[in-house]
C-alpha cells in the first residue's frame, strides 16, 4: 500500500475534525473537503492525500465500519469520528502498530476487536455498505448476487476519465504526449475518444493538453451518452439541463461546430461553469441560456424545431457512488419519489421541443427504477407520438457487453459510472 504521509495526532484531530463535519451529511463529501483544506492551508499534499482518501474510505464503507466500531468500543453511546477514523485506517490496510501510536489508554482492546471483526456477521445490507432502504430497492431491481456485485465496485475508487476534443486533437496523439509526459494513460473500451489515466490525481489543470482544450475530464459512460444521442452536423440540438456543459461539449464537438447547441439550464451557477470550458473547446455553435423552469416563455418558440433534445435530468445520482459516496446517506425514499416527479415534468416538457422525426434521449445518473424506466414507461404511455429505440442497436458499433433496448451502464460490468439512457423518436405523423 502506498501511505501518503506519516500517522501523526495532528493528522488524528484534523481526520476527527473533517469527519464531524462530513458525518452531518450537509453538502457533497469534495466540497466539505475543499472547504477545510483552504481554512487549513498549512497541511501538505501528502497529509492532505491521507486524510481525503481515509475519509472517502469510511463513506463508502460507513455502514459496515460503524457496526465494527460499535462492536469494538461498546462502551461508547454511538461510534464517535475518533473510532470511525481508526476503523477506514484498518479497511485501508494500515497496520495496528502504525495506529497505536494514535491510542489513548483502553484503546488498543477495541482497536485489535475492530481488526478481527468477522464479515459473516454483517447483514447482507451492512455488507454491501448500503441503507436497507437502497438495498431492497436495488435487490428487488437486479437480484441479490447483482447487488453485491455492484456494491463492491461502488466501493472501490473511480478511475479518471478523459475526452479527447475532436476539434483539436485525436486520441493517438494524446496518448504519446501523455506517455512523453510519463502520464500512464491507455486508450477507453468503448468511446472512440475516451482515455483513461492510471495515476489516480494527475495535476490535469496545468497540463498544456487541457489548458488548450484538447482534453476534458469526463467519464466514458458519460460520454456515451452523448454519442448514444449521436448529433449531425447542421443539426439544431438542445441540452435541456447542461449544468457546467460535460455533455454539451461533447454534442457540440460530434456536431463539427456546426448548427445550433442549445445549452439550458436553470441554474445560472452551473451555467457560469460552462463559460470557460467554452472557451477552452473552441466551440462556436453552443448558446448557454438560464431558464426560469422547463415552463419558461423562451422555449415556446423552439417548440417542434430540434432535432435532438438531451435530458440529462436531475437525479439521486446514486450512479456515481464510485466519486461521491455521500449520496447514498444522503438520499432518502422520499427525496427519490420527489425526484421522479420533478424527472417527469422535466421530460414532458423537453419533448415539446423535439421536431416530427426528431429524438429525445432521456439519461440520468442513477441505478433506480423509480428515476429511470418507470419515467419513461409513464412518458410513452402518455405521449403515444414518441417510440422507443433500441440502445443496442444505436450503440452496435461501441461493442457494450450486456446493454439492453434501453442502456443500463454497471461499474460492475462496464468500468464506468452508473448511467441510464433511453431513447426516443417522435413520429413524423
Amino acid at each position: 500500500m502506498n501511505r501518503p504521509a506519516r500517522l501523526s495526532p495532528a493528522l488524528l484531530t484534523h481526520g476527527v475534525a473533517l469527519l464531524k463535519q462530513l458525518l452531518a451529511f450537509a453538502e457533497a463529501a469534495d466540497k466539505t473537503l475543499a472547504h477545510y483544506f483552504r481554512a487549513h492551508p498549512k497541511l501538505g499534499h501528502a497529509d492532505r492525500s491521507l486524510l481525503a482518501e481515509t475519509c472517502f474510505t469510511l463513506l463508502r464503507r460507513y455502514r459496515s465500519l460503524s457496526v465494527k466500531v460499535a462492536a469494538a468500543f461498546p462502551a461508547a453511546p454511538a461510534p464517535s469520528p475518533r473510532h470511525l477514523f481508526f476503523a477506514a485506517l484498518v479497511a485501508q490496510g494500515y497496520a495496528l502498530p502504525e495506529i497505536k501510536r494514535l491510542l489513548e489508554p483502553g484503546e488498543a482492546a477495541g482497536l485489535a476487536a475492530l481488526k478481527n471483526f468477522a464479515d459473516d456477521a454483517l447483514t447482507p445490507a451492512e455488507r454491501a455498505d448500503f441503507p436497507d432502504w437502497l438495498y431492497a430497492r436495488l435487490v428487488e431491481n437486479y437480484g441479490e448476487a447483482m447487488t453485491q456485485s455492484l456494491a463492491r465496485s461502488m466501493n472501490a475508487p473511480a478511475p479518471l476519465d478523459l475526452r479527447v476534443n475532436t476539434l483539436k486533437g485525436e486520441r493517438d496523439a494524446v496518448l504519446a504526449a501523455l506517455a512523453r509526459d510519463r502520464t500512464a494513460a491507455e486508450a477507453g473500451i468503448y468511446s472512440p475518444f475516451a482515455i483513461r489515466l492510471a495515476e489516480k490525481k494527475p495535476a490535469l489543470s496545468r497540463h498544456p493538453l487541457f489548458t488548450q482544450g484538447v482534453i476534458e475530464v469526463q467519464d466514458e459512460g458519460s460520454q456515451l451518452i452523448g454519442l448514444l444521442l449521436a448529433p449531425k452536423r447542421g443539426e439544431a440540438i438542445a441540452d435541456f439541463c447542461a449544468g457546467a456543459g460535460g455533455k454539451t461539449l461533447l454534442l457540440g464537438a460530434l456536431m463539427a461546430n456546426s448548427g445550433r447547441l442549445y445549452a439550458f439550464d436553470v441554474s445560472a451557477k452551473r451555467l457560469s461553469r460552462l463559460k470557460p470550458r467554452l472557451a477552452r473547446s473552441g466551440l462556436s455553435n453552443v448558446h448557454p441560456i438560464r431558464i426560469e423552469s422547463e415552463h419558461d416563455a423562451r422555449l415556446k418558440r423552439l417548440a417542434g424545431k430540434m432535432d435532438g433534445v438531451l435530458v440529462d435530468a436531475p437525479c439521486s445520482g446514486l450512479g456515481t457512488l464510485r466519486r461521491n459516496p455521500e449520496l447514498k446517506w444522503r438520499q432518502t425514499p422520499e427525496s427519490i419519489d420527489e425526484l421522479a416527479q420533478k424527472q417527469a415534468a422535466i421530460l414532458a416538457a423537453a419533448a415539446r421541443l423535439t421536431r416530427p422525426g426528431g429524438r429525445l434521449l432521456y439519461a440520468t445518473c442513477s441505478l433506480l427504477d423509480a428515476e429511470n424506466d418507470r419515467v419513461v414507461d409513464a412518458f410513452l404511455a402518455a405521449h403515444p407520438e414518441f417510440t422507443l429505440l433500441s440502445a443496442r442497436a444505436e450503440l452496435a458499433r461501441f461493442k457494450l457487453p450486456e446493454i439492453g433496448e434501453r442502456l443500463q451502464l454497471f461499474p460492475s460490468r462496464h468500468g464506468t459510472d452508473a448511467f441510464y439512457a433511453a431513447l426516443l423518436v417522435r413520429s413524423n405523423a
